[in-house]
């Protein structure tokens, strides 16, 4: 069984990842960073170069070849979701737990974050995160096992939490 994070940027799911890969003594995959690794460049040139489509079907075969693997915490980009397909495979064989945070809190978290090309054009930062999180609000509630607030919490509680509800649940 895998463990998936998904939410927004910001939301705590690389570093919850790490300490959830640590102490149930699994191994965790960054699926942003499997993408870069196998491209050969960071998001924001692949975006340039190829558009936002090329990314999103790289995003796609790497969850196709994680949802057939087991024992991975996979940290998942924040556009997982953006196609059905993709939970769809990763639900498979996971428990998945959706990391929420509100705008106010996203926006402080990764405000100085270059790792990212924009989502939408001609709006401010925090215009982007509210209109994308808006959109796909639903879509991470619908893809989600378990949801879980991070506003308030570091990412320790994060991972107590997660691994509470997977003892609870016998997952």
């Amino acid at each position: 069984m895998n463990i998936v994070l998904i939410g927004y940027r910001g939301t705590g799911k690389s570093e919850v990842g790490k300490l959830l890969a640590a102490r149930l003594g699994m191994t965790l995959v960054g699926m942003d960073a499997e993408i870069v690794r196998s491209a050969g460049m960071i998001i924001p040139e692949i975006v340039e170069k190829f558009g936002w489509p090329t990314f999103r079907d790289m995003e796609s075969a790497e969850a196709r070849k994680l949802a057939g693997m087991d024992g991975l915490v996979i940290d998942s980009g924040g556009g997982v979701i953006e196609r059905p397909e993709n939970m769809e495979v990763l639900r498979k064989n996971a428990r998945v737990f959706w990391l929420k945070a509100s705008v106010e809190t996203i926006v402080a978290r990764i405000e100085g974050d270059t790792q990212r090309p924009a989502l939408t054009s001609g709006t401010t930062f925090t215009e982007e995160v509210a209109e994308v999180l808006e959109r796909r609000a639903p879509l991470y509630r619908g893809a989600a096992h378990h949801e879980i607030e991070t506003d308030a919490l570091n990412p320790e509680q994060v991972a107590d939490g997660i691994i509470e509800i997977l003892n609870q649940t016998g997952a």
